[in-house]
């Protein structure tokens, strides 16, 4: 992806139907939710109950 460098105030929108196509677009959506899920707490290895630190209240 091309990397340009604006003056601040003068970026152009944010809106990329300009300048990419659909293809592009959703390519980057896959790029990104496949980082999101490599971040996931989902994925995280299931604690032990032993690991899991526990408070007992008694009345």
């Amino acid at each position: 992806m091309p990397v340009r460098m604006f003056r601040l105030g003068e970026e152009p929108s944010d809106d990329l139907t300009t300048c990419t196509s659909a293809e592009e677009r959703f390519e980057m959506v896959a790029v990104l939710s496949a980082r999101m899920v490599e971040f996931s707490p989902a994925l995280a290895p299931e604690p032990t109950q032993r690991g899991q630190p526990v408070r007992i209240l008694r009345p």
